[in-house]
């Protein structure tokens, strides 16, 4: 394998003076980009009373207002955009589930810069050009999908566009095709895994030697279960679609020490999640990230929600972010779905049988997290009321949310209750160290 240094490109190959100095140029064209052509931040800077000009050193960013997901769905569809919607190539959107969906839009110049990051953090990874790539991220509105499949074509991979499903067939893909470097979420790492092995095959005599996993959180434990029975390198990729997608930062395979962001494109700050104050690099605090060279969603202090801290550089001169540890907000991460209560509390609210009192409780099973609706019956609910409105809950969620659940149907008055309140999530996981 040549030497990754080999093959870096020029922004990573900056020195620190020169960073600095490019993203202090590129930030002040992204806000003056943002406050011509986007009416909520013309309407936000003014009211935080600032403008553009007033950005006169990469602290000076602290002084401007910050943007939620909120903001976005409350601009739905078009209204965060900053250039021509005849300019837009492609549009992603999330699923919309909790009220209004929040679409990002591309123009030609963002899919190229997207390309050329995912690019660069599967080479980070330890792809090279000519490797197969199996993409096994869910293609479609997500981000995931088409993110890896033209990131590694930028690379000069060859792309095998599995999407997810079909696990015995991904199994016997991996087999006849030999790709080198796969790009999963590492909780259906695990199930590929157990379908090897349902078939009899030795996972570790399979070509792929690099495991590239994102879109959920995940432990050194099992990183390093997948490496051991795999026998591949496993390190972490990190995006969001409201940023650019998968391809914001990547963990670099010979260090493994954290996700290197790809600060020449995406800003990043650490604040206290109450108070909103910048943090002092290495405190733990909520990620917030502004766009530097995105032309059709510029975003500016984009409020992640992930809990993490900034650290120094090792094996780039841009700085790395510690696995997420959590969210500020009460949103649940299953096995790569994102969940909020309120969907669990509408599709409660319309099944016949039940109270509207439920409790989410998330527990580990081996490896992976499992989640339990329990939901209390109506009074008046008998045996097969209840049974019924057990598996209604399961095939709603399934359906709407896209994630299995279990479903427990309790008596009623009888979940725990805090003045009158019931908790809405209990978190029994027991996480491992490291």
């Amino acid at each position: 394998m040549a030497d990754a240094t080999d093959l870096l490109d020029a922004g990573e190959r900056l020195g620190p003076a020169e960073l600095r100095e490019v993203q202090l140029e590129r930030l002040r064209t992204s806000l003056r980009h943002a406050y011509d052509n986007v009416p909520f931040y013309r309407e936000s800077f003014d009211k935080a009373g600032v403008r553009p000009e007033d950005c006169r050193s990469l602290a000076d960013l602290a002084r401007f207002p910050f943007t939620t997901k909120a903001d976005l769905r409350e601009n739905y569809p078009y209204g965060m955009f900053a250039v021509p919607r005849e300019r837009i190539r492609r549009l992603h959107a999330s699923s919309g589930t909790t009220g209004r969906p929040t679409v990002v839009g591309y123009t030609d110049n963002d899919l190229s810069m997207w390309a050329d990051m995912v690019a660069r953090s599967i080479r980070a990874a330890g792809g090279r050009p000519g490797d197969i790539v199996h993409v096994a991220y869910g293609y479609g509105l997500f981000t995931g999908g088409l993110g890896a499949h033209y990131g590694a074509e930028r690379l000069g991979c060859t792309v095998v566009p599995a999407s997810g499903g079909m696990t015995a067939r991904q199994v016997q893909l991996i087999q006849d095709l030999q790709p080198a470097v796969i790009m999963v979420t590492p909780s259906y790492m695990l199930t590929l895994l157990d379908e090897f092995e349902r078939q009899r095959v030795d996972p570790r005599g399979t070509s792929l030697r690099v495991g590239v996993f994102g879109a959920e959180p995940w432990t050194q434990q099992m990183r390093h279960e997948i490496e051991e029975r795999f026998a591949i390198d496993a390190v972490d990729l990190y995006g969001l679609s409201e940023v650019i997608g998968p391809g914001v930062a990547q963990e670099c395979v010979e260090t493994k020490d954290g996700l290197t962001i790809w600060e020449d494109h995406f800003y990043p700050e650490v604040v206290d999640p109450i108070t909103g104050e910048v943090l002092p690099e290495g405190e733990q605090g909520e990620l917030v990230f502004t766009s530097l060279t995105k032309e059709a969603m510029p975003v500016v202090r984009y409020r992640t929600r992930d809990l993490t801290r900034l650290l120094p550089g090792t094996a780039r001169v841009f700085r790395r972010m510690e696995k997420i540890t959590g969210r500020s907000d009460d949103m649940v991460i299953l096995r790569g779905v994102n969940l909020f209560p309120t969907q669990i509390e509408e599709i409660v609210l319309r099944t016949p049988g039940v109270a509207p009192h439920f409790q989410l409780r998330l527990t580990r099973e081996g490896r992976l997290d499992r989640l339990t609706v329990r939901a209390e019956a109506r009074p008046d609910a008998g045996p097969e009321t209840r049974e019924a409105a057990a598996r209604s809950i399961v095939a709603a969620v399934k359906d709407g949310i896209g994630v299995s659940v279990d479903v427990e149907i309790v008596e009623p008055e009888s979940l725990e209750r805090s003045v009158g309140k019931i908790r809405r999530i209990v978190d029994l996981r027991t996480r491992p160290a490291g």
